[in-house]
């Protein structure tokens, strides 16, 4: 956990850098933080079931700056009055998750006996992610006339690229009697999970939990209240789409697994302006 703290806090300060670096082009500077629910969905349970959603939830917290380009900190002053400049920010980010997955949906129900039932129900994983990256957010109302009086509401929608690494656990606390006595409970020994998972794999195992790192694009939707002149409140909704299926450790090869792992996360912020 030590090593990630430094990792974590390394990468806060190349972030920091860059921004105070960027004020030297004279626009202005926005902080704030996130926080909210997560919906992880992944390999764990059906993938639209609404019960498996709900139940594969977690939380996530993050610390967010943006440049504004409609205003100018180094002589607090208005940008030339461009359509870009009036409606566009770009936002950068760094963020943590955490989501304690189980499987949900017909193939754990309490009416299902069999092994492989047994199997699922005892099955269980967690996703762990750090998350840096950097979003363009298109505001259609002026972002001007937003900023010039407290009460107002600003729209907006963003799209883009995230890097996320990942520190996956998975868990089974399947015991079995057999010849050589109870298992191992053991999620690397292929007699303790989902058989069907073992037969599709194609041979390669369908759970690996050493870290992971993978890019995602992120598209969102929300809006911000203004608060005072000098502070907004925000609600955002965002989807991201990683470009791997490993993020939760799960990777199986049935015909039900045709997506990578996706996060949904409803995030609420405070975001105040730098003068």
């Amino acid at each position: 956990m030590a090593t990630k703290l430094r990792q974590f806090l390394a990468v806060c300060t190349l972030v920091c850098a860059s921004f105070f670096a960027q004020a030297q082009f004279g626009f202005s500077h926005e902080v704030g933080v996130i926080a909210g629910p997560v919906q992880f969905r992944s390999d764990f349970g059906q993938r639209f079931n609404e019960e498996n959603n709900i139940g594969n939830t977690g939380y996530g917290v993050g610390i967010i700056h943006y440049i504004n380009f409609s205003y100018r900190a180094d002589c607090n002053c208005y940008t030339s009055d461009t359509y870009f400049n009036d409606h566009f920010k770009l936002r950068s980010e760094i963020s943590y998750n955490k989501t304690k997955l189980d499987h949900f949906g017909r193939w754990v129900d309490d009416t299902q006996f069999g092994i492989d039932a047994q199997r699922l129900r005892a099955h269980s994983g967690e996703a762990e992610n750090f998350d840096i990256g950097m979003q363009l957010e298109y505001f259609p109302l002026s972002i001007r006339a937003f900023s010039s009086h407290a009460g107002g509401w600003a729209p907006f929608i963003s799209f883009g690229v995230h890097y996320t690494t990942s520190n996956p656990k998975q868990f089974t606390t399947f015991a079995r009697q057999g010849g050589s006595g109870i298992s191992d409970q053991n999620v690397f020994n292929p007699d303790n999970i989902y058989g069907p998972w073992i037969q599709a794999s194609n041979g390669e195992y369908p759970i690996d939990t050493s870290q992971i790192n993978a890019w995602s694009v992120v598209s969102s939707v929300g809006t911000r209240y203004k608060l005072t002149i000098l502070s907004d409140l925000m609600i955002d909704l965002r989807f991201q789409y990683y470009f791997s299926d490993w993020i939760d450790g799960l990777n199986h090869k049935l015909p039900s697994n045709k997506f990578n792992d996706v996060l949904v996360w409803l995030n609420f912020g405070y975001i105040y302006y730098l003068d």
